[in-house]
């Protein structure tokens, strides 16, 4: 016979037997191992074992028999905790024990949180069984469907209460669906429909079998066959009649081919993490090819080519993956909005530029959900190391991350919201957790940019700065300050020092760019004097004056990113890093004289020795 498949690579499953004492735990283990009752059971089984050929799936199970004394209510607890399915036990005999499943057990399990989510009110049981031992009546059947429950679970395919199939079974199977729509009809034809059954059962469908089945469809769904063959409708249907039949591992058997989990997301042998490994001061950016593909996307989905890919639309775009990883911080409303609250082109290329720099992997798996074809590690690219760009004066990135300092109600957000093109507001509202915002930054020539905007709160700045890496995947930062405050002056320059401090001490310097924001405000006594003396001790830029009130922002965000193109220009220096500079020069001039001088006594030493020699000779 040929070896059935291992359902998510299990090498064992664990069912654990539970239930009140005398309910006959014990007699239905041994029955179930040696295929025979036996007369003297010992009041508690050691841990038995099914072999792999026990069932079809070929996957060889353990089966722990438990007390239900309470002294060995510990013990027990532990055992449900580590048990892959939970066999409950109650004898037809004693009602009061059948009682007890619902006032006790499932109670316990639910408390122990043991096979949760919970579907409904205990939906943790997959199936009821009527069994006895004595007669060898279902003995095996109920570490079958033990076994069933754990390898082809219902509860992430299907809703019991609505009897549908749940969201994002439905997402996984329309991927599948499209994968299999080679000629993109909307239809499987017979042909199509043929290639699926091999590529997942590796057996073809006979003409007569491919009629029944469209037939049985279009019986119950009119619209689930149409004149091309099976449309997604009906190929979704015919799903969901597996499942109510009890067929679960068709539908399971299909998912894993195509390489889901039990989490139906893609399993992580699908995703080439080692496309990502990187120093910290690099970052992930998508290739032109992924960019591209991104574009034929947005095209696709923006049925009326009005450059708006409506809310609707976006979703629809992520049908295919598990959800739309846009819904959640930090990518939602990072990116600016159009008027009908949509996404223009480059909108939807910042926000995949986003995920591509945050986290990589999420953003390629999304690729692939979303149809990206060929090789998935042709979509990202990995850029040249930040300490090598300041060395060669030039960075060559595309996307850049620029970290916003600065102190409260100092006109961050503001910076922010401008950058999105968000209208100005007069109340303040102090931001509580880091903050995004990603655009397309147009320079000279035509030439474009990513920049993305990761506003620090000034009581995390602390906490930023606690991790040596911290500034590793920083291009540029900018210092914001309310130009009409002297405070606010103040603390800018501190965070300033602190930041441009830590970055000498770990070696992960950033250029940096101070803003003095609300300058349609009076500007606080010696501000220009201070400033001018901050900037030149540091050899940076003076401060930069916007007004975000008058949408006066002096391309602030074509500055910032010139910046961070040559980074070697705007790296600010405290005193003790030019004292170490010092230092260190003063080191390197010492040892040169040294190697020097060494370098002479050699060379006169060997000089000496050859004079010698030949006055030896010539004596």
């Amino acid at each position: 016979m040929a070896k059935s498949s291992n359902p998510e690579g299990k090498t064992g499953v664990r069912i654990v037997v539970a239930g009140d004492r005398g309910t006959g735990k014990s007699s239905l283990i041994v029955t179930a191992a040696a295929e025979t009752f036996p007369t003297n059971v010992p009041r508690l089984l050691p841990p038995t074992r099914l072999p792999e050929d026990f069932y079809p799936d070929r996957v060889p199970i353990t089966i722990i028999d438990t007390s239900s004394n309470p002294e060995d209510r510990g013990k027990l607890a532990e055992e449900l905790k580590r048990a892959d399915a939970v066999v409950l036990t109650y004898a037809c005999d004693q009602p009061e024990t059948l009682n007890r499943l619902s006032t006790f057990w499932l109670p316990e399990l639910r408390q122990l949180e043991v096979m949760s989510p919970i579907m409904q009110q205990f939906r943790e049981i997959e199936t009821c069984i009527e069994c006895s031992a004595y007669k060898h009546i279902q003995i095996p059947e109920v570490f079958y469907y033990a076994q069933k429950a754990v390898l082809h679970p219902t509860g992430p395919l299907f809703d019991q209460e609505t009897q549908t199939l749940k969201p994002r079974c439905v997402r996984a199977l329309k991927r599948i669906f499209i994968l299999c729509d080679h000629d993109r009809d909307g239809a499987l034809s017979d042909a199509e429909l043929n290639n699926f059954q091999v590529k997942c059962f590796n057996a073809p469908l006979q003409p007569s079998e491919i009629v029944g089945v469209k037939r049985v469809v279009q019986d119950k769904l009119v619209e689930g066959v149409n004149e091309r063959g099976l449309t997604l409708t009906g190929f979704l249907f015919l799903h969901a009649l597996f499942i109510e039949k009890g067929r679960l591992e068709t539908t399971w058997t299909v998912l894993r081919k195509f390489g889901y989990n039990n989490d139906i997301k893609l399993s992580d042998d699908l995703i080439p993490y080692s496309s990502f490994k990187r120093a910290p001061d690099q970052s992930v950016e998508l290739t032109n090819e992924a960019i591209e593909f991104l574009k034929g996307v947005y095209e696709l989905f923006d049925s009326d080519l009005d450059n708006n890919l409506r809310p609707i639309e976006v979703e629809d775009v992520f049908s295919t993956a598990p959800e739309n990883p846009w819904n959640d911080a930090p990518y939602k409303d990072a990116a600016e909005k159009t008027a009908l609250g949509g996404l223009s082109l480059d909108a939807f290329l910042s926000e995949w530029a986003l995920m591509t720099l945050l986290d990589p992997a999420r953003s390629l798996e999304n690729l692939i959900y979303i149809g990206y074809p060929g090789d998935s590690s042709s979509a990202i690219r990995i850029t040249r190391r930040r300490r090598l760009d300041r060395k060669k004066q030039q960075s060559e990135r595309n996307v850049f991350q620029c970290f916003v300092f600065g102190p409260a109600n100092a006109g961050k957000s503001a910076l922010m919201n401008s950058f999105l093109g968000r209208p100005y507001l007069d109340s303040y509202s102090p931001t509580a957790d880091e903050q995004y915002a990603v655009n397309v930054v147009e320079l000279p020539g035509g030439i474009k940019k990513t920049l993305v905007l990761r506003e620090i709160p000034e009581d995390g700045v602390s906490k930023l700065l606690s991790s040596k890496e911290s500034l590793a995947p920083c291009d540029i930062a900018v210092f914001v300050y309310d130009s009409s405050d002297e405070s606010s002056w103040k603390r800018a320059t501190e965070l300033l020092m602190d930041v441009a401090g830590h970055g000498e001490d770990t070696g992960y310097e950033v250029p940096c760019l101070i803003v003095a924001a609300k300058d349609d405000l009076d500007s606080f006594p010696m501000a220009i004097q201070n400033s001018t003396r901050v900037s030149q001790d540091m050899g940076i830029e003076a401060p930069i004056p916007i007004s975000s009130k008058l949408s006066d922002f002096n391309n602030i965000f074509r500055r910032i990113v010139n910046a961070a193109e040559h980074p070697h220009l705007s790296i600010p220096e405290t005193e003790a890093g030019r004292s170490r500079k010092q230092y260190h020069r003063l080191i390197n001039r010492s040892l040169m004289v040294v190697s020097v001088g060494a370098a002479v006594a050699i060379v006169g030493f060997a000089a000496y020795r050859v004079y010698a020699a030949r006055k030896n000779a010539s004596s």
